[in-house]
C-alpha cells in the first residue's frame, strides 16, 4: 500500500485559554433543544420530503417533545414556502411551539422569510451569512469589513419587518456561519455588531448559534472556543448561546457535550444524525446520554421504534444497526461472556430493590426506549451457554441449570458451526427438544405405574415406593418391578437390574413450566456410570415423578 500524504494538511490552531473551567462541570440539566431535521436533515435528502412528509415528520417532533423546530428555509423554494403556511393557515403549531425559518443576509431573501411566517404567533427568523477566512477569501473575496456589514444590513432588516409586522413572538438568532474556520475574534466582533443592531439585552435576546459547520477540530478545541467567547462576549445575559455541530470528524456528539458543559445554552441537531455529508448532531443520542445519566433530556424517546419507522418513512434514510441507542441490534449480545454478564445482571435486576439501572453491557434498559428484553441475546458460533439459556428461560420458561448448560451448549455449537448462521429462539427450543425430549433409542417408556407400599410404615424411608415399567429396548421389551425410597431410586434400580448398566444419578433439578393449573413439570438429570461416562437428560410431563424418569431415559439414550 502507498502511505497517506499527511504533509498536506496543517493542524487546526488552539485556543489560549490556560484557565479553562469546563472540563471540571457535569450536564445537570437539559439545554434548550431545537430541531432541524425539516431544513437542513430535509436538504441534505437525495428525495427531499414533500409537504406531506413535512407534515409528518414536524407532527412527530411535536409529540417528541421539540419546543422549537426549525421548518425550513422558506425563501428557497416553493415547496419550502408551501409548507409553511400550510403550518401557519391551518393552525398546526402548537401555542408552545416556536418554528424557525433560516435565511440568508440578503434582502429579498429575509423579505420572502416574512411572508411565510405571517400569523405564527412565535418565529424564529435564523439569519446567516459565512464569516470564515476561507469563505471570505476564496468564495465571497470580501474584507472582514464589507462581511461585517452585511450581517448588520440582514439584522437592521429582521428588526424592520418585525416591528411593522407587530408580532413580539419573532426572535432573531444569528449564525457566523463555518464559525469553526473563523477567528474567534473576528466572530465575536460581528456578533456583538449584530447585537447593538438587534437592541439585544437580557429581556430582548439574541440566539447567537455558533456553528461547527465544518467538524474541524478534536472536541476539546471546539470546547473552548465556547468558553473563550462566553467569556469575552460584552453582555452574556443579552445572549442564548446554541451550538450546531456537524459530524464530520465523527465526534458530533462529544462535540455538543463539551459545549454545554463550556457555556452552551441551546443545542441543534437532527434524528439519528441527518443531515449533510456524515450529518447533524444526532439528538436522540445526546438527549439519551443525559438520561442514562439521570437528568431528564425533556425529550420522549420512550416509543423509539415507532419514532425509527416514521424518520424512515419521511425521509427513505436508514439507520445502522449499530447506530447508539436506536440501531436494531444495540441492544444484543452474540459474544458468550457478554451473553453470560447480561443474563447474570438481568436477574440481579429483577431482585434488587434500589430500582437502578445496573446491567452489564446495557447502559440503557431497553424497555426504557420502546424495545423489548427478547432480542438481547442472539445465537450464533460466537454464542456461549449462558445466553442460550437466557433464551430458553425467557422465551420457554425452560430453566436449564448451570451444570447441564455445557452439555446443550455443544449441541447448539455444533449447529450454528456447521451452517454458519445464526439461530432463532424457535430453533434453539426445536433443538432442545430434539436432543433431549425426543430422544427416544435405544430406550422408550412405554409405561410406569408408580405405588407406595403402605403395609411397612417403617419403611418408607428405604424401599417403600414401587414401580411397574415396560420399557422397549435395543433387544425387545423390557418389564421390571422394582422397590426404592422413591421414583428415581426404584426406576435406576430396574433398569440396573434390567440392563446390566452400573449408574446412579448425580444431580436433578424440577420446575414447572407456566403458573396455570395445567403447567407442565420439566425434570433435568445428569447420570454418572461406573465407567467415568456422564450424560444430561431431560423429560416432561404433567407428573413430576413421571418427568423424572423420562429424564433419565433421556440420559441414557444419551449415552455416548
Amino acid at each position: 500500500m502507498k502511505g497517506m500524504n499527511y504533509q498536506k494538511y496543517a493542524a487546526y490552531p488552539v485556543v489560549d485559554i490556560s484557565t479553562r473551567t469546563w472540563p471540571d462541570r457535569t450536564i445537570t440539566k437539559a439545554p434548550v433543544w431545537c430541531s432541524v431535521d425539516l431544513r437542513d436533515g430535509n436538504q441534505a435528502l437525495p428525495i427531499p420530503m414533500s409537504v406531506d412528509e413535512k407534515i409528518a415528520m414536524f407532527k412527530l417532533l411535536v409529540s417528541i417533545g421539540f419546543k422549537e423546530i426549525e421548518i425550513g428555509f422558506p425563501s428557497a423554494s416553493a415547496t419550502e414556502f408551501a409548507f409553511v403556511r400550510k403550518l401557519v393557515d391551518e393552525n398546526l403549531i402548537p401555542d408552545d411551539v416556536t418554528i424557525q425559518a433560516l435565511t440568508q443576509a440578503r434582502e429579498h431573501l429575509i423579505r420572502r422569510t416574512f411572508e411565510s411566517i405571517k400569523g405564527a404567533k412565535n418565529a424564529i427568523v435564523h439569519l446567516y451569512n459565512s464569516t470564515s477566512r476561507q469563505q471570505r477569501d476564496i468564495v465571497f473575496r470580501m474584507g472582514k469589513e464589507e462581511i461585517r456589514s452585511i450581517a448588520i444590513a440582514g439584522t437592521r432588516l429582521v428588526r424592520e419587518l418585525k416591528e411593522a409586522s407587530g408580532n413580539p413572538g419573532i426572535r432573531l438568532e444569528y449564525s457566523p456561519e463555518s464559525f469553526t474556520g473563523t477567528e474567534l475574534e473576528y466572530a465575536l466582533e460581528v456578533c456583538h455588531a449584530v447585537m447593538e443592531e438587534w437592541g439585544a439585552s437580557a429581556t430582548n435576546k439574541v440566539i447567537l448559534n455558533l456553528p461547527s459547520t465544518v467538524e474541524l477540530s478534536t472536541p476539546n478545541i471546539y470546547a473552548d472556543r465556547i468558553e473563550w467567547f462566553c467569556r469575552n462576549l460584552r453582555d452574556r445575559e443579552a445572549a442564548i448561546i446554541s451550538v450546531h455541530a456537524h459530524n464530520d470528524r465523527g465526534t458530533a456528539v462529544a462535540t455538543a457535550e463539551l459545549a454545554v458543559m463550556a457555556g452552551a445554552d441551546r443545542v441543534e441537531g437532527a434524528l439519528f444524525g441527518n443531515g449533510e455529508r456524515c450529518g447533524n448532531m444526532d439528538i436522540v443520542t445526546i438527549a439519551l446520554n443525559l438520561l442514562t445519566q439521570g437528568v431528564d433530556p425533556k425529550l420522549d424517546f420512550s416509543d423509539l421504534p415507532a419514532i425509527r419507522d416514521m424518520y424512515r418513512r419521511c425521509t427513505r434514510m436508514d439507520i445502522h444497526a449499530r447506530h447508539p441507542y436506536a440501531g436494531e441490534l444495540v441492544y444484543t449480545a452474540f459474544s458468550g461472556s457478554h451473553q453470560d454478564a447480561i443474563s447474570k445482571g438481568m436477574k440481579a435486576h429483577t431482585k434488587s430493590a434500589e430500582g437502578i439501572w445496573n446491567v452489564p453491557y446495557l447502559p440503557i434498559d431497553p424497555q426504557d426506549v420502546g424495545c423489548t428484553y427478547e432480542a438481547i441475546v442472539r445465537i450464533n458460533s460466537q454464542s456461549g451457554k449462558g445466553g442460550i439459556a437466557y433464551v430458553l428461560d425467557k422465551e420457554y420458561g425452560i430453566q436449564i441449570p448451570k451444570w447441564m448448560q455445557p452439555d446443550f451448549g455443544l449441541a447448539v455449537q455444533d449447529v450454528t458451526d456447521r451452517t454458519g448462521e445464526e439461530l432463532s429462539p424457535e430453533q434453539i427450543h426445536d433443538l432442545f427438544q430434539k436432543e433431549y425430549i425426543g430422544a427416544k433409542e435405544p430406550y422408550l417408556l412405554r409405561k410406569c405405574h408408580i405405588s407406595w407400599d403402605e403395609e411397612d410404615p417403617e419403611s418408607n424411608d428405604e424401599v417403600a415406593t414401587i414401580i411397574n415399567c415396560s420399557i422397549q429396548g435395543p433387544e425387545g421389551d423390557l418389564s421390571f418391578k422394582a422397590r426404592g425410597n422413591g421414583p428415581l431410586d426404584a426406576f435406576v434400580r430396574g433398569m440396573s437390574s434390567q440392563t446390566g448398566l452400573d449408574f446412579h444419578v448425580d444431580e436433578y433439578v424440577e420446575h414447572s413450566i407456566g403458573h396455570s393449573s395445567d403447567a407442565q413439570a420439566i425434570a433435568y438429570i445428569r447420570i454418572s456410570c461406573a465407567d467415568g461416562r456422564l450424560s444430561c437428560g431431560s423429560g416432561i410431563d404433567s407428573n413430576i415423578s413421571l418427568a423424572s424418569i423420562k429424564a433419565i431415559v433421556s440420559a441414557l439414550n444419551r449415552l455416548r
